[in-house]
C-alpha cells in the first residue's frame, strides 16, 4: 500500500520506513530535522553521525533496490502538509512526527512552548489532511505508555468499562501525565477521537513503552542505514544510555530509590507492532488502542541486567543512585494489559543476556564518540 510516514528520519521513524519498503510499501517520509536541531541547540550528540534523509534513502536504494520518496517540510506549515498528502494519496499514515522527549518538554518555558505547538498543530493538520487528500486512510499514532501514569489500579488497553449509580458506559482510561510531552500525547489521543466520532476516521493508537536497541533486519549489514542513538538525559531511553555508561565507564545513574516500573521493547518489536497494525486495520471507524510493549522492568532492574553483561565482557560497571531530576513515584504499583498485539502475531524479542550483549557490543565499537559531559547534567523538571 501507499505509506506515508511522519517523522521518518527520527529513531523509529526511518528503521520502520526500511522494513515497510523491504516488505514492498510505496513508502515516502516526512520530516522537518527538529530533532537534529534541538540535539545541536543542547550540545548533545548521538553515538554516531546520521545521515540526512536524502542520503539515507540513497543508501537504501543501493542496498534493497526500493525506493523511499523524501520530503523535508514542517507539518505545522498547513500549504507544506497539504502538497505532501496531494502528491502521495496515503493508504495509511504512521504519525511519529513529535518532539518526543519528556525531559526536553520540562527543561524550560521554551521548550515546553515548542513541544506544545509543535506535536498538537502536526497532529491537527495530519488530521486535516487525511479528511481532505486520504478519507480512507488508516492513522497509525505512536502514543506511550506514559499517557496512563502509574495509577493504583490495573492499567487497561486503552478503555475501560464504568459502571456509576446503575449505569455503565466505556470510556478511554483514566489518564495522569507526568511531563507536558506525556501531556500533549493525551491531548493527541483525545484530538483523535474527536475526529473519529465527528468523520468516521479509522485510527490505531499504539500506547508505547520504552524503546530499546539499535540493530534492525535491514540495517545489520550497514552500519550507515542504523537510527539516531542518543544517550544523553533528553533523548536517549533509559537502556540505551545504561549501556553507553557501562562501556565507558560512567556509573549508571539511577534515579532516586529506582524503583520506577515501565513497560519496555525492544526496537524490531516497535517495527513488528506498527506492520500488524498496517496489516489489520480497524473494519469500521474506531480508534483502536494497543497497549505496546513486551516485559515490564524497574530502573533497579535494568541496571542489574546491564551489570551482569557488562560482567562477561569485561567491564566493571558501577551502579550510583543520584538525586530524581524528575517529579514521579519511585515505588508503586504498575500492571498493565498487554494483549492486542499479541493477538495479532507479534512474536516478542526478549531482553536476553544475549540481546544486551550484543548491544554493548556495537556501543563498545564506537567508545570513542562518546562524549562523557553529554551523559547526565542534571536537567530537572522546571
Amino acid at each position: 500500500m501507499r505509506v506515508l510516514i511522519l517523522g521518518g528520519d527520527g529513531y523509529l521513524g526511518w528503521p520502520t520506513a526500511m522494513q515497510l519498503s523491504a516488505l514492498g510499501h510505496e513508502v515516502a517520509v516526512v520530516d522537518n530535522y527538529l530533532r537534529r536541531n534541538i540535539c545541536r541547540e543542547m550540545d548533545v550528540r548521538p553515538l554516531f553521525e546520521v545521515p540526512s534523509l536524502d542520503e539515507r534513502a540513497a543508501i537504501w536504494k543501493e542496498k534493497s533496490g526500493k525506493d523511499v520518496k523524501v520530503y523535508i517540510g514542517d507539518l505545522m506549515d498547513w500549504s507544506f502538509t497539504a502538497e505532501v498528502f496531494e502528491k502521495t494519496r496515503p493508504e495509511a499514515v504512521i504519525h511519529y512526527a513529535e518532539q518526543p522527549s519528556a525531559p526536553y518538554s520540562m527543561a524550560s518555558r521554551r521548550a515546553a512552548t515548542l513541544t506544545l505547538k509543535n506535536n498538537l498543530e502536526a497532529t491537527a493538520n495530519t488530521i486535516f489532511a487525511v479528511r481532505e487528500f486520504a478519507r480512507d486512510a488508516h492513522i497509525v499514532k505512536i502514543g506511550t505508555m506514559g499517557e496512563y501514569g502509574t495509577p493504583n489500579i490495573d492499567i487497561e488497553e486503552g478503555w475501560i468499562d464504568i459502571e456509576h449509580k446503575g449505569r455503565s458506559q466505556k470510556f478511554l482510561y483514566p489518564r495522569q501525565a507526568s511531563s507536558l510531552y506525556h501531556t500533549t500525547k493525551i491531548m493527541d489521543t483525545d484530538m483523535l477521537w474527536f475526529y473519529v466520532r465527528m468523520w468516521g476516521l479509522k485510527v490505531t493508537d499504539l500506547m508505547q513503552g520504552p524503546v530499546y536497541g539499535l540493530i534492525t533486519d535491514e540495517s545489520q549489514d550497514d552500519e550507515r542505514l542504523f537510527p539516531f542513538f542518543n544517550y544523553d538525559e533528553l533523548f536517549g531511553t533509559v537502556l540505551n544510555r545504561f549501556i553507553v555508561q557501562a562501556v565507558v565507564g560512567y556509573p549508571l545513574t539511577v534515579y532516586g530509590s529506582g524503583g520506577q516500573t515501565r513497560g519496555y521493547l525492544n526496537i524490531k518489536d516497535t517495527l513488528n507492532c506498527v506492520r500488524l497494525s498496517l496489516e489489520n486495520p480497524p473494519e469500521k471507524p474506531d480508534l483502536r488502542i494497543f497497549n505496546q510493549f513486551t516485559e515490564t522492568f524497574s530502573v533497579n532492574e535494568l541496571a542489574e541486567k546491564v551489570q551482569r553483561a557488562g560482567k562477561t565482557l569485561g567491564l566493571d560497571v558501577e551502579v550510583k543512585s543520584v538525586p530524581n531530576p524528575r517529579k514521579e513515584a519511585e515505588e508503586h504499583y504498575y500492571n498493565p494489559a498487554h494483549t492486542g498485539l499479541l493477538d495479532l502475531g507479534l512474536e516478542p524479542n526478549f531482553l536476553t543476556d544475549d540481546v544486551m550483549a550484543k548491544m554493548m557490543e556495537v556501543v563498545m565499537k564506537h567508545k570513542h564518540n562518546i562524549y562523557r559531559d553529554s551523559i547526565f547534567r542534571g536537567v530537572k523538571w522546571d
